[in-house]
């Protein structure tokens, strides 16, 4: 029985969704207005393999992320570059894709953008107006009336008085409390605007996933996701805004990613230490990336270091030295093995306990591969399976160790005849000059192995 724990109620709690067999969930996706970082990559991984264990689990999942194609940043971003901000978006959410995919993260099902969604969060708003949670500003803008919602803090544990005590209001906001967030930002000369009852302008952030998720899960659903600086106030507010709008709870269960530390500090541009997603996959494989995400828990700190992704890559080695040379087979399915990944994901997705599984798969394996070939290979085949539910090991091994090719590497052609000309050697027993090859491939991050006549290699 799989159980979650729920951010709304700090503790964990049985799954059970509105619809039997049925699951719904939206999770907060990325702001386009430049490359994915590795905290976005967290956020997309950690959430996939959510989504694929639901499937894996039987339900029909529904899973929405949305884009957020216009906001303050992507203006001024697209003001700078002098180019409209629907170009600026398309090639963001192009690279997007392209960084997910090469992540091993499966499409949503819906990927609603909030350009599209305009309808929907005017709506939204109006019927916010018209039951006196919102009102229209006299710089023109709408704000929602956090008064007007008894439970405002309860998913951040925050105190209204708090809140007040520490809050700071813009010049040009006309706000009746200092808590109350915008709804709808009045137009400006030079800025997208569409047309809405309270005249131009654009929609609040907030307000853009609210109208989203209703309109591609309904008013109620099963679990909304994103990262933990996303729990206040960005969920804090769709909860008051969407629960004003319905009269009814917004969502059951709530889950959010712990933050990316970059060598134990905050990732930030301003200390030089921010990473984009295609930054680190021009160092590492991108499975590697995808394991070093697995290896902590979703909910617990992830820290980003050379020291972290290197232990990853020996891991992951690990892995498919095991698979080498065995035969593709069935797996039998029912074994302890089995059972304890499942209790693992079971227990709030945790990955760390289920890649422990598998190295145990590993060792047996290992221990086997000479005495019973056969057990061997049958592990192998649990081990793909188990593997391939949280998106790992479906590589052929091979592919694997050899790698992509590199502009400033060397080619697998230059590899494969250097080792031919070791070949001749070691044949001529020029040990010196066999020597001299297998050093000059490894000073370029190749390791060659001799066995059973046969000379393999992997790259670093």
């Amino acid at each position: 029985m799989l159980h979650i724990y729920n951010s709304l109620t700090g503790k964990k709690e049985k799954f059970v969704p509105i619809v039997p067999g049925k699951v719904g969930m939206y999770v907060c996706g990325m702001t386009v207005y430049d490359y994915c970082h590795v905290g976005h990559a967290r956020v997309l991984v950690a959430f996939d393999v959510v989504a694929r264990y639901l499937r894996h689990s039987g339900y029909d999942l529904t899973y929405v992320r949305n884009v957020t194609d216009i906001d303050d940043k992507i203006i001024k971003r697209a003001h700078e570059n002098g180019e409209p901000f629907e170009a600026l978006t398309h090639r963001f959410i192009e690279a997007m894709h392209e960084d997910a995919a090469l992540l091993g993260v499966l499409p949503p099902d819906q990927e609603p953008k909030a350009t599209a969604s305009m309808d929907d969060i005017i709506a939204m708003i109006q019927t916010l107006v018209e039951k006196e949670a919102a009102y229209c500003a006299a710089n023109g803008d709408v704000y929602y009336d956090v008064s007007r919602f008894e439970r405002y803090g309860e998913l951040s544990s925050k105190k209204l008085d708090d809140l007040r005590a520490g809050a700071r209001v813009e010049v040009d906001e006309a706000k009746d409390d200092p808590l109350d967030f915008v709804l709808w930002k009045s137009a400006k000369p030079d800025e997208p605007a569409w047309d809405a009852p309270w005249g131009r302008g654009r929609p609040g952030w907030h307000i853009e996933c609210s109208a989203m998720a209703a309109r591609c899960l309904g008013d109620h659903f099963d679990i909304h996701g994103g990262g933990m600086d996303l729990k206040f106030p960005h969920h804090e507010n769709e909860i008051a805004q969407s629960e004003s709008a319905t009269g009814h709870r917004y969502v059951n269960v709530w889950m959010h990613n712990g933050f990316v530390n970059i060598d134990n500090e905050k990732m930030s541009k301003s200390l030089g230490n921010f990473f984009t997603i295609r930054d680190v996959l021009a160092r590492y494989q991108p499975e590697v990336v995808r394991y070093f995400i697995l290896a902590s828990h979703y909910r617990s700190p992830l820290n980003y270091s050379d020291e972290h992704l290197d232990n990853a890559k020996s891991a992951l080695d690990r892995f498919y030295l095991a698979l080498r040379d065995l035969p593709v087979s069935k797996f039998e399915t029912g074994s302890e093995y089995e059972q304890r990944f499942h209790d693992a994901m079971n227990d709030d997705f945790n990955t760390p306990e289920a890649l422990a599984v598998l190295f145990e798969i590993v060792r047996e394996m290992n221990s086997l591969r000479d005495s019973d070939t056969e057990k061997a290979t049958q592990l192998a085949a649990l081990l793909r399976h188990l593997g391939g539910i949280i998106g790992l090991l479906q590589e052929n091994s091979e592919r694997y160790f050899k790698g992509a090719e590199t502009e400033d590497g060397i080619s697998s052609d230059a590899i494969n005849a250097l080792i031919e000309k070791r070949k001749v050697a070691r044949q001529n027993k020029d040990w010196a000059e066999s020597d001299r090859i297998r050093d000059e491939l490894l000073s370029q991050g190749v390791i060659i192995e001799d066995g059973s006549g046969e000379t393999s290699w992997r790259r670093q």
